[in-house]
């Protein structure tokens, strides 16, 4: 038996396992029950973790109490409606609606298929997920869905655009070639961690500059190679499983079937109607982002930088993206007859949300879980004790940075939300190696590489059931175990590559930025 048969055989077991967990929905009951739970064993244990810099104690909290329960309920309804990536799907899903019924996007993607070639598709498309991070969670909203058409415009599985666009997605947090709200807000909090040992020490947004941009050619070739020579394979010889399309795949107008009807003599005059229209769309394009820039524009525009808010361009990236949406697949589908009056389009925006009828049930429980935890204290406690376990090993700075990479991928497993991780982690990790004369910025490069490694494969990050809800609209029986199966050899091929690079980085003393 071949390696691959092995790797694949590995990955069939890790799926059919994962296949056995129940309902998502279910899943996040459960693990909510769990923390309640276990929430009221560790405070009847006295479970505490204390803070090695400032001292503070941070005690495990019960639910399992009076206090706990009418915070359950009281607290129900704004779990879910604050759930951050409720809002911002949803709202990117109703634009994305009307360019995919229009017909606008299954149009753009033909003319990329014309100008693209196979091999080079997945690293286009890996490429297009790093480069999404300038825009914050927007990779996961827009990207990922596009990424599925793509593929199925080349006749290859859209379950592998699915899968290599959230791969360079969620790595792309951490690698770009441009400067971005992440390693700002990041930089900040590794800034006020070093003010713990030196009053005068200062992390900027650049200080990973160098290696980032690095990171950002490694991700898309890793990730492009593991989509080529693994998932995509592997997922060809499940095809069998791939035969039961939802309808919501045939929603889009004209995506599956206009996309393999490229150039057959039928369908000319269309297609020069949809040039057209596609001309149409590039005025209104140049009007609307001109518009946007002259909003942003410093110093005079509603969305310039203040002191107040360094970017409120990219805060306010995802309604930006949504009326663009809108707005250039009405003006696509006015003009070339889809759409005659506007009420079609709000018919497309109402068909698109009905397609997330199964996200919104599972995000509900997902909040609730993701709340319950952050209530608890668990997983402060939790990250406290196994950091103060990391720094008693007395390792070597290289060895020490990889144990940091582990130990985040690890935390990352349980623990959503980078920025809310770091601001924990960082008061403890800088400090410490501070005083081994490991500088702030390779302690907090080394923490974006673990946390952004395993992003893909834990149900508990909250992009995850967005995912799986549109992995589902074309191969509808998929669970959890398909979707962790399918993303773990990125996984480990990230982690592994990513922590190579950094420690020959380290060892041959490459500074990370200027």
């Amino acid at each position: 038996m071949s390696l691959t048969q092995l790797a694949y055989r590995a990955l069939d077991t890790i799926e059919r396992l994962g296949n056995r967990l129940p309902h998502p929905a279910l899943l996040f009951m459960g693990l909510a029950a769990t923390v309640i739970v276990l929430s009221w064993v560790m405070s009847s244990l006295d479970v505490a973790a204390v803070h090695p810099i400032n001292e503070q104690t941070y005690t495990v909290v019960s639910l399992m109490n009076g206090a706990g329960l009418r915070r359950i309920l009281g607290e129900a309804v704004s779990n879910f409606t604050h759930f951050a990536p409720v809002g911002v799907v949803l709202v990117i899903m109703m634009g994305i609606g009307v360019a995919e019924h229009s017909g606008l996007i299954a149009c753009v993607l033909r003319s990329i298929v014309k100008r693209t070639s196979q091999p080079l598709l997945a690293y286009v498309t890996a490429f297009a997920g790093v480069m999404s991070s300038i825009g914050a969670d927007v990779g996961y909203v827009v990207l990922i869905p596009i990424a599925a058409l793509l593929y199925q415009a080349f006749d290859r599985p859209a379950l592998a655009g699915i899968a290599v666009a959230f791969a360079g997605v969620s790595a792309g947090f951490s690698a770009n070639l441009l400067i971005g709200p992440v390693d700002v807000m990041l930089a900040g909090i590794s800034t006020e961690a070093a003010h713990l040992i030196d009053a005068s020490a200062e992390v900027t947004a650049t200080d990973n500059y160098y290696f980032i941009i690095v990171s950002t050619v490694l991700i898309t070739l890793v990730a492009g190679w593991v989509s080529n020579h693994v998932v995509e394979p592997r997922l060809a010889q499940q095809k069998d499983r791939q035969q039961d399309q939802p309808d919501a795949g045939s929603n889009s107008n004209t995506n599956a079937d206009t996309l393999t009807q490229q150039h057959t003599h039928q369908h000319s005059q269309q297609h020069t109607e949809q040039h057209i229209s596609l001309a149409w769309v590039g005025g209104f394009s140049a009007i609307y982002f001109a518009g946007i820039i002259l909003l942003s524009w410093p110093g005079l525009g509603a969305l310039a930088a203040t002191a107040e808010s360094r970017s409120p361009l990219l805060a306010n990236l995802v309604p930006l993206l949504a009326i663009y949406f809108a707005m250039a697949g009405y003006v696509f589908g006015r003009s070339n007859g889809i759409y005659r009056s506007a009420s079609q389009a709000i018919d497309s925006m109402e068909k698109s949300i009905a397609t997330m009828a199964y996200y919104i049930v599972l995000m509900f429980f997902a909040a609730q879980f993701v709340n319950y935890f952050a209530w608890t204290n668990i997983g402060t406690v939790t990250a406290i004790a196994g950091a103060q376990w990391l720094g008693s090993l007395q390792l070597s700075p290289i060895v020490l940075l990889l144990a940091i990479i582990a130990l985040s991928a690890s935390i990352n497993l349980l623990v959503g939300s980078a920025s809310a991780k770091w601001a924990l982690l960082a008061p403890v990790f800088v400090p410490m190696l501070m005083l081994l004369n490991i500088p702030p910025e390779q302690t907090q490069m080394a923490y974006r590489i673990g946390d952004s490694t395993t992003n893909i494969i834990t149900p508990l990050m909250p992009y995850f059931g967005i995912v799986l809800a549109y992995a589902q609209r074309y191969q509808a029986q998929l669970g959890l175990g398909n979707i962790i199966a399918m993303m773990l050899p990125y996984s480990l091929a990230l982690l592994a590559t990513w922590s190579l690079l950094i420690a020959i980085w380290i060892a041959t003393g490459l500074p990370l930025g200027p």
